[in-house]
């Protein structure tokens, strides 16, 4: 679904919008309306050729096609983004510039296109200027220790199907196993590679209240500050202009917390108020209907999860059954699906080749032993202060090896102190340090409190339903005037 931008310049601009998970277009309605407004007028700003924007919604990934992963995803949309190209070549319009910004499981779709337009070449005739994305899992979901979380990292994979396998890295996409966002993040690939070619490349994440992608994997980071901000008696600045969004924060150092109320006492009542909403908005009703919705809880959630359960399960079975016709379709058979895997084989086989030879230079000195550097990154997640800004530049890669980049990102509260909650696997915390090298990152921060979920309040997702989800406008604002066209 494109829109159409009035003017005479033949040169586009185009802008590539991905929903997330059992999504559709019209989850990213208002962030279309908002850069419209502000950056597709007849009037707007045009890019150094001439550049008009041309927005482009993908929608042939919508709702279950969601659940065919992360690689079949980025498939549909590359295509669609071909065909849009296409199309508007025939109207005697050329795109000479690309961004794309990916919502959710959007922003990891949207990291596998740009290795699919890498790898074909698009790049060479075509700049690619941004590169951002909205509440994504960048490094998979994480797993906190809670009965709920083992719950969902559990099932997920189960009933979410390949998508699912993917959001627990818990796939085995390449030949030596190797989960496909590992692959993704990896600097020796090109999804990696593809991102660094960006002039542009921002992620905005949900600092509380994302129940589905929270704060760790969103700003690819290995520590949740963010997670009793309540208790730490947290101080948030925001940006004048763009509230929700952060410009910085004050932590107490160190952080005192309150002694526990007596029991039964007053105090120790109120510690039992939910500090946001318990229920989802769409079952927030005022009085008498709230108490009815409470008093009935008991009997609607066994009929609710079955009816949830009974509904993941038949669209994976369907989705699984989907992916193995793609996977056996031969005209599919030079799709960036295939292509990549045999790239990844390729490249593993060559490695091993080369530890091989090491191994064997050992024994024969007049072997050389080849020298591999990872780039990775050394720093450690820093509270920012007033005087910080809140969008820094990832470091470039150091030559040190990723075991004590890793150790080094992880970091743990003193004795005696409240300390955040670590909730990434090894493999997600190295994924944390081969992302954080990405030249020029900036890491946007949004508190949205309190609400039962910030998922779908960052990008305003239905408006029309939820007042609350217009909270996030100030999001879509900042997206929109930090856009380079």
């Amino acid at each position: 679904m494109s829109s159409e931008m009035s003017g005479d310049s033949t040169c586009v601009h185009l802008l590539v919008l991905i929903h997330g998970m059992w999504g559709n277009p019209g989850h990213l309605a208002e962030m279309k309306r908002v850069v419209e407004e502000r950056r597709g007028q007849p009037s707007s700003e045009n890019g150094p050729g001439g550049e008009q924007l041309q927005i482009l919604v993908a929608e042939t990934n919508k709702e279950d096609g969601t659940y065919d992963g992360i690689d079949w995803g980025g498939e549909r949309v590359a295509e669609e983004i071909y065909e849009e190209v296409q199309r508007l070549e025939k109207e005697g319009r050329k795109v000479t510039r690309f961004s794309v910004t990916g919502y959710s499981l959007g922003g990891l779709i949207a990291r596998y296109v740009v290795g699919i337009l890498h790898q074909r070449g698009f790049f060479a005739d075509v700049k690619p200027v941004n590169f951002n994305t909205v509440a994504t899992p960048h490094v998979g979901l994480p797993r906190y220790p809670t009965f709920l979380s083992s719950v969902f990292a559990f099932f997920g994979p189960k009933l979410l199907s390949r998508t699912g396998e993917q959001f627990y890295v818990v796939d085995r996409w390449s030949k030596n196993g190797r989960p496909l966002i590992e692959v993704m993040a990896d600097p020796n690939r090109l999804f990696y590679q593809a991102l660094t070619l960006f002039q542009h490349v921002r992620i905005y994440a949900n600092a509380v209240n994302d129940i589905t992608v929270p704060y760790l994997t969103a700003a690819i980071e290995t520590e949740d500050i963010f997670v009793n901000h309540v208790e730490d008696g947290l101080k948030i600045e925001f940006d004048e202009e763009y509230a929700p969004v952060m410009k910085s924060y004050t932590r107490p150092t160190p952080v005192i917390l309150s002694p526990k109320p007596p029991v039964f006492s007053v105090q120790w009542f109120k510690g039992f108020k939910p500090n946001r909403p318990l229920l989802p908005p769409a079952l927030q009703f005022s009085f008498p209907y709230n108490v009815l919705v409470f008093v009935l809880t008991p009997l609607l959630i066994p009929v609710v999860l079955t009816l949830i359960i009974t509904r993941l399960s038949l669209a994976s079975r369907a989705s699984r059954s989907r992916i193995k016709k793609l996977e056996k379709d031969e005209s599919g058979a030079e799709r960036l699906v295939h292509i990549v895997g045999r790239l990844e084989r390729e490249v593993e086989d060559a490695v091993a080749d080369i530890f091989d030879n090491a191994g064997k230079s050992a024994t024969n000195p007049s072997v050389s032993e080849p020298i591999l550097a990872v780039p990775v990154s050394t720093s450690t997640s820093t509270p920012l202060s007033a005087s910080t800004s809140r969008s820094g530049s990832a470091s470039p890669g150091s030559d040190l090896k990723l075991a004590a980049a890793v150790e080094a990102s992880t970091t743990v509260a003193p004795e005696g102190q409240h300390g955040p909650v670590l909730a990434l696997n090894e493999t997600q915390r190295k994924l944390v340090a081969w992302l954080n090298t990405l030249p020029g990152l900036k890491k946007e921060l949004v508190f949205i409190h309190p609400v039962r979920n910030s998922h779908a309040v960052i990008i305003s997702r239905d408006v029309k339903r939820f007042s609350s989800h217009r909270q996030g406008e100030g999001v879509l604002r900042h997206w929109a005037d930090h856009f380079i066209i």
